[in-house]
């Protein structure tokens, strides 16, 4: 898996470089949920911070002045770093992100064929700008679980693949047949929003008769719920998937696997101050989180306020579905996470001060934070009249403070002069963002963490073009000033949250 190892004090200018070069070897090597978790835990894990089970009981494993991650379905993660003063009862400084983004699925049953083509079918997840995946050399990554014999049987095995390789296309119909192409693009996106996987022939023998007749007896002696992956799924495609695991096709008992675009992330731009990517909404605040958090983990002072608190950043999964799961943000991961960190036990004194674990999660949730970072949208330059006419961010120019009336954002006035405290310390432009009346609104976490735990939020974010797109635009010098932001939230967010005031020093 990605290996990511930055230098802690060079330039700015070489700073700003290394990150955006970093990110996007980041993003290449997380083309689901379930890789960039997996990547996030590596890069954890390599500064200092011990994985947790939820099964298991963290009363003895939790200590001060080191840092932790927990999973859920391998697509959520919440890391934490226990301040070397932090008693049950104190404050958490949160930085909230999702890892999933717009894209297309194959569906259980995705074997299709119409015209002597291979076709998949897939499912739209999201609300994604579903013309731009027309023409992209799209891949295949997922997870995967297998069985392997043993002597008593055998084990189910879940492993990642990446076929790294364009498989599938979405051909458009020719401009000669279909003259109005250019004025609206329309498509039904059940049946023709379906990839081509190959010519029928070339699978001949493989998903013809002969291996539907052995299936179909097969099933006479045995009793099957559900028909076998092969029997699902074109053979080939499976027959890659396991080539890339290094296994029997048979041994594959089901899968997820997701489309991406095979062409890689890169820097572009006549300066390199653009990234070109898939997935900037939302791996761009898991990486800045991830990144702010371990290099704030390593300027823990046992002198400083900020080492009585738990920095925490928590990335969930199925926002751009509404959240609504077990490892949504809807669910009861952060508020489960918090309520056994907030305990008389870990820590020192709490006992005199607090009376139960119960009002200790009270009195921490009211003296929290929790920064909501999800993209924001930047000016577009060739449909600015669609822009609030004094709220129209920039990429390169830091990151969006987004403000809505209506609570689909949870910005208000204590949250954005801690902000705004905090990036002055850090020296990172903010700007700010209010859509048009004219315009709806989208959403982030930060409504649902709010209502959920009653933790004070703002919602901010990097600026991005094209948002939802197969392809986004966001800005190299960008990631940098959120990651000191973020940083500069895990150090002195608790001081200024508990004083009201902060030193300059």
């Amino acid at each position: 898996m990605l290996r990511l190892h930055l230098r802690k004090q060079p330039s700015m200018t070489s700073t700003n470089v290394e990150y955006a070069r970093e990110f996007v070897k980041f993003l290449n090597a997380s083309p689901t949920p379930f890789h960039a978790v997996q990547n996030i835990k590596d890069h954890l894990s390599e500064h200092g911070f011990e994985q947790l089970k939820e099964e298991n009981p963290w009363e003895n494993s939790l200590q001060t002045g080191k840092g932790y991650f927990v999973t859920r379905n391998d697509s959520a993660i919440i890391a934490f770093y226990v301040g070397s003063q932090y008693v049950g009862g104190n404050p958490f400084a949160i930085v909230g992100a999702h890892t999933d983004s717009p894209v297309l699925k194959i569906k259980p049953i995705s074997k299709k064929t119409n015209e002597k083509y291979d076709l998949v079918g897939v499912e739209c997840y999201g609300g994604g700008i579903w013309h731009s995946w027309f023409d992209a050399d799209l891949s295949i990554a997922g997870r995967v679980v297998y069985r392997e014999d043993t002597a008593n049987g055998y084990q189910l095995i879940s492993k990642l693949v990446d076929l790294k390789k364009p498989l599938l296309k979405i051909p458009t119909l020719a401009i000669h047949l279909d003259r109005d192409v250019n004025q609206k693009f329309e498509f039904d996106r059940e049946n023709q929003l379906l990839p081509l996987a190959g010519l029928q022939a070339k699978q001949a023998g493989k998903d013809g008769d002969e291996d539907q007749h052995s299936c179909s007896q097969a099933q006479e002696d045995s009793f099957f719920s559900i028909k076998s992956v092969l029997q699902r799924h074109h053979r080939d495609l499976v027959d890659l998937v396991a080539k890339d695991l290094q296994i029997q096709s048979e041994q594959i008992e089901d899968f997820e696997l997701t489309l991406y675009d095979h062409k890689p992330s890169c820097l572009g731009g006549l300066h390199d101050e653009f990234v070109f990517s898939g997935r900037l909404d939302n791996l761009t605040s898991c990486f800045t989180g991830m990144h702010a958090l371990t290099e704030a983990e390593d300027d823990d002072d046992s002198n400083d306020a900020s080492s009585s608190a738990i920095r925490m950043l928590a990335c969930f999964d199925h926002e751009e579905i509404g959240s609504s799961s077990a490892q949504g943000a809807d669910s009861n991961f952060l508020p489960s996470v918090m309520e056994r960190l907030a305990t008389p036990t870990l820590g020192s004194g709490a006992h005199d001060a607090f009376s139960g674990e119960r009002d200790l999660l009270k009195i921490a949730t009211r003296k929290s934070f929790f920064l909501s970072s999800d993209v924001a949208h930047a000016v577009h330059p060739n449909y600015a009249s669609k822009y609030e006419v004094n709220h129209k961010p920039m990429i390169g120019g830091g990151p969006v403070i987004k403000i809505n009336a209506n609570q689909r954002y949870m910005t208000n006035t204590p949250g954005l002069v801690l902000v705004k405290a905090l990036a002055d310390l850090a020296k990172v432009p903010l700007q700010l963002f209010v859509v048009s009346n004219t315009s709806p609104c989208g959403s982030t976490i930060g409504p649902i963490i709010a209502s959920k735990t009653g933790i004070q939020t703002l919602d901010l974010g990097n600026p991005i073009l094209s948002m939802h797109s197969i392809r986004e635009t966001g800005g190299s010098d960008d990631l940098e000033s959120q990651i000191s932001l973020f940083r500069k939230f895990y150090q002195k967010g608790n001081q200024i949250l508990e004083t009201g005031h902060v030193k300059t020093t």
